[in-house]
This record gives C-alpha cells, sequence and structure tokens, in this order.
C-alpha cells in the first residue's frame, strides 16, 4: 500500500490555506503577505502559518485564539481551489490499474480531511484516511500511521509512506515503513531532507511508481 501525506504531497492546498491567513491579516489590520512567502508553512499547519503570519508560537498567550481563528477562517475557504498535484491523478489511475492500495495520512483535522477529499472526488477510492485527530498522537508519532494500516488491513512493513515534511519520514520510519520524500512538495529552502533518513526522494508523483 502507497501512504500518502495529504497538503504537499497529495493535494496542493497552499493557495487555500494562505488565502486563510491573509483573511485574518486583514481582520488584524495587517498587510497582505504574498503567497510565495506562505507556501513553504503550508504543510506545517496552524503552528507554521501562525508563525509566519503573526510571529506567534504555541507558547505564544494568543495562540489558542489565534488558532480558532485561523481554523474558523480556513473552514470557511478550504474548498475554494484544493487541486491536485500535476501528475497524481495519472498516479493514483495507474495504482488503481496495478490493483495497489492506496490512502491518505495527514495531520490535518477530520473536520477538514473529510470535505476536502470528497471535493476532489477521492473519498471513496482511498483505502483509508486517516487525520491527526484519529489517533492519540498525531506526526512525528506513527499512531496514525498504525491506524491507517489497520484499517486496511495492510502491514506497516508492506507500506510506503510518501510525505515532504521531516515529521513525515519519522512517522514513517517509527511505524516500521519505507518512506520517500516528495520533493515538489511544500519544501522550504532550509529544510534538508537529505539528512531526514528517507529510503527514497521522488521529484514528480510519477516517479513513485518505481517504488513499487
Amino acid at each position: 500500500m502507497i501512504l500518502f501525506d495529504l497538503d504537499g504531497t497529495l493535494v496542493d492546498t497552499a493557495h487555500d490555506l494562505a488565502y486563510a491567513l491573509n483573511l485574518q491579516r486583514e481582520r488584524h489590520d495587517l498587510k497582505e503577505l504574498p503567497f510565495e512567502i506562505i507556501r513553504p508553512y503550508a504543510s506545517h499547519g496552524s503552528k507554521g502559518l501562525l508563525s509566519i503570519g503573526f510571529d506567534l508560537t504555541p507558547e505564544s498567550e494568543s495562540f489558542p485564539a489565534m488558532r480558532e481563528e485561523y481554523l474558523a477562517l480556513y473552514d470557511q475557504v478550504l474548498t475554494r481551489q484544493p487541486i491536485l498535484f500535476e501528475g497524481i491523478a495519472e498516479l493514483l489511475a495507474l495504482l488503481d490499474e496495478k490493483q495497489v492500495r492506496w490512502g491518505v495520512v495527514t495531520n490535518k483535522p477530520r473536520r477538514f480531511t473529510q470535505p476536502l477529499m470528497q471535493n476532489i472526488g477521492l473519498i471513496e477510492r482511498a483505502a483509508c484516511v486517516v487525520s491527526g485527530d484519529d489517533a492519540a498522537r498525531p506526526k512525528p508519532h506513527p499512531d496514525t500511521l498504525l491506524l491507517a494500516c489497520m484499517q486496511a488491513g495492510v502491514s506497516p512493513q508492506a507500506c510506503w509512506y510518501i510525505g515532504d515534511a521531516e515529521r513525515d519520514i519519522q512517522a514513517g520510519k517509527a511505524a516500521g515503513m519505507r518512506t520517500a520524500v516528495a520533493l515538489y512538495g511544500y519544501l522550504d529552502v532550509t529544510d534538508r531532507p537529505a539528512e531526514w533518513g528517507a529510503d527514497a526522494f521522488v521529484n514528480a508523483p510519477l516517479d513513485i511508481m518505481a517504488l513499487i
């Protein structure tokens, strides 16, 4: 089975995540940030987005309230323009043709994952869809990945996990899976994927076929 991270690996959601962040900045009388500045943070959830948007950390006093405000705004725009990365539609068609099961494991909360997957027409095709709040601990812990295996009836050793963030590789390795870095995702210039210990690197989605 091939398991994918969602944001930055399977689906390009950066435009909607950035749009919600700029809506929030507008509420707080701040100028719009260029998309190019926000994009590298799109895989890091509200923590990363609030760091670039408002210079906040989870330890900041206003972080919980600002996080709730951001999530409420994102809730309104999350299906505005999510798109599959170029090559993903062809990849999934090939996996289906070869009867290779595939699924999604994301740190995104279920309240966002389900409507997003529904919007892009993949919810019924996936062998499993596991969100960050479906298990006790999200990535970089292995809990959600192991839950995906349980749901699909596949052993971790028979899985590849594909992601574009270090925590994806950490989680996959902790779960006993083989791992690959999606180099086409939301990597920042400061990221060092060569140091993450992944088993493979893919420059484009169709490169994943070579892993099977």
